[in-house]
């Protein structure tokens, strides 16, 4: 049983914490963003509870972590950059990323993906995953069609976008599906709309975790389909990859692409993102690398803006583990002890904009990406961190770089809807499903600006 500590929370207050850390998250829809919702959310700028209730937890319990006891759970909320680090790095023991409600709301559409794996089959899923994205290298070994695929997805839409004068989210949106469904599954299944369709709406049942059964059918007919492209696999495409590499049946190979595609949205979210940074803030522009696109390379500066896409608006605002072993944390003079099977709550929004502990939290600091300053505060995770880092991290970084760099060649591009001006903090809670810009000739240098 856990020990008694005057870090506990409970009754009505802990139910009020937890729905300031994690109420945002749920609402937006931590699996399938809900369009409506985030608009809400960015109108009150619901990011700001999380922030402030870190800020008053701290002040009140110093160091921390507190706990939080739920009906039916108990949930400890890591409050010191130490803490995280040290939750994140002990993965799958004593802190395991298959937490319950993940476990429950990911297995309406990847129920043997390595993220919401237990027991001996995580490390052979992990390492399938690893091989196959590339994990350790920063440009991957099918670079090459992957870059002619953005190249040549860009340039239709930079031409669309010319001649409309501009775009929103949503035409992003579609060319960077058609991008994500051929480096994932090959160039055949550039319009195979259905297949990220009925992706999103297994994604949308998994918003309500227990709430709702298993979509059982719908989840055997989405896996039907990735089956079909397996059977033909496309050489430079991950699947292909996939079906190249030696793994056996109880591994499941093609149980692991569901995931891969899911977090290229994610990813997509970022360039968007990082699209609108750059562009309102023009004085950085000079420096994003748009030279030989046609050749796969390392894009320092536009990886940085992504990353800081990510911290500044994290794509995964919580991060979730469970206890394998009863647990001890240091809580100043006292200890907290608790048994296995308690959540730990990381609210990652309250801890990449925290300007008590960060000066830079609320500007746009591609450099600390750069030059080691990211390095130096644990607390940033903008892909996870520790032995459940995601393993795709360089891959999504080398596409997602890529494609900033095609459209900033080809297109001038401004930001004109939201207003984000460099001299003001940056909003907490950013709708990018109402972002739009305008788009002209990209004929001047981009030092010129």
């Amino acid at each position: 049983m856990t020990e008694h500590n005057n870090h506990r929370i409970t009754g009505t207050a802990a139910i009020k914490t937890l729905i300031d850390l994690a109420g945002p998250s749920v609402a937006a829809g931590a699996v399938a963003r809900r369009r409506e919702t985030v608009g809400l959310l960015e109108r009150f700028q619901a990011d700001q509870r999380s922030v402030d209730r870190l800020r008053e937890l701290r002040a009140r319990y110093g160091r921390g972590p507190v706990e939080l006891v739920i009906p039916g759970r108990r949930v400890i909320v890591p409050l010191d950059p130490d803490d995280v680090a040290e939750v994140l790095a002990g993965a799958p023991t004593p802190f395991d990323p298959a937490n319950r409600e993940k476990h429950r709301a990911l297995q309406q559409f990847q129920p043997h993906a390595v993220l919401i794996t237990r027991g001996a089959l995580r490390a052979p899923r992990r390492a399938l995953n690893e091989q196959v994205l590339d994990t350790p290298v920063s440009v991957h070994h099918l670079s090459e069609p992957f870059t002619d695929v953005i190249a040549t997805e860009t340039a239709k839409f930079a031409a669309v976008a010319l001649e409309r004068g501009g775009f929103d989210a949503a035409r992003f949106t579609t060319m960077w599906w058609r991008v994500v469904r051929q480096i994932v599954l090959g160039p055949s299944a550039r319009n195979d709309d259905a297949v990220t369709d009925e992706l999103w709406r297994l994604r949308r049942a998994g918003n309500w975790s227990f709430a709702v059964p298993q979509h059982r059918r719908r989840r055997a007919r989405f896996l039907q389909r990735l089956r079909h492209y397996a059977a033909d696999p496309e050489p430079e495409s991950l699947l292909g990859a996939l079906c190249a590499a030696d793994a056996s049946d109880a591994v499941d190979p093609i149980g692991q692409i569901p995931h891969w595609l899911f977090a290229f949205d994610a990813a997509g979210m970022a360039t968007i993102r990082a699209l609108a940074l750059l562009t309102a803030h023009r004085g950085t522009l000079h420096r994003c690398e748009i030279d030989e696109l046609n050749v796969p390379q390392v894009r320092p500066y536009l990886q940085a803006a992504v990353q800081e896409s990510l911290r500044l608006w994290p794509t995964t605002p919580v991060l979730l583990r469970d206890t394998t072993t009863e647990t001890t944390w240091h809580t100043g003079e006292d200890e907290l002890r608790v048994d296995a099977g308690a959540m730990v709550l990381i609210c990652v929004p309250a801890f990449h904009r925290d300007d008590t502990t960060m000066e830079f939290a609320d500007r746009f600091e591609p450099d600390i990406w750069l030059d080691g300053r990211a390095e130096s505060h644990p607390q940033l995770v903008p892909f996870s961190a520790g032995p459940a880092e995601c393993p795709g991290r360089n891959l999504v970084l080398f596409s997602t770089s890529t494609a900033l760099a095609h459209l900033l060649r080809q297109l001038e591009i401004k930001l004109v809807t939201p207003t984000l001006r460099p001299e003001e903090p940056l909003p907490l809670t950013l709708n990018q499903f109402g972002l739009e810009f305008t788009a002209a000739p990209a004929w001047l240098p981009l030092v010129s600006r």
